[in-house]
């Protein structure tokens, strides 16, 4: 039983552009889809299709590097962390995201600061 999907989808995706491969298949939640459409968003990764149980991301790479240089779960399940609006980090100095769950959604951290809403830091990506 898994105690944690969204770290175990991050670790997938972690794994196989180690190993470069083309694509990484994930099962399907809501809360994965969202995060998949956040990453095509940003420019993280090529493009995802969901079928019906599961999440099939294509993997980005640029002359033979990945795009995703690193990965990293914020908000764990005996720690729970929550920032304000004032309080979203900048990534890297602005190079990468954070994704936050906040009351409108899954939001990136540049989203959730114009909007106004903090939320729980749930993982860093650049």
């Amino acid at each position: 039983m898994l105690t944690d999907p969204i770290a175990d989808m991050l670790t997938r995706i972690r794994n196989a552009h180690l190993a470069l491969h083309q694509e990484v298949s994930v099962p399907r939640s809501k809360m994965k889809e969202a995060i998949a459409l956040i990453l095509k968003a940003e420019g993280y990764v090529e493009d995802y299709s969901v079928a019906e149980r599961e999440i099939k991301i294509a993997l980005k790479y640029l002359k033979g590097k990945p795009v995703i240089a690193g990965l990293k779960k914020i908000s764990k399940p005996g720690r729970r962390v929550y920032v304000g609006a004032q309080d979203i980090p900048k990534v890297q100095n602005g190079l990468g995201i954070c994704i936050l769950s906040t009351s409108r959604g899954l939001l990136e951290g540049g989203a959730a600061k114009d909007a106004n809403t903090g939320g729980e830091l749930l993982c860093e990506i650049w």
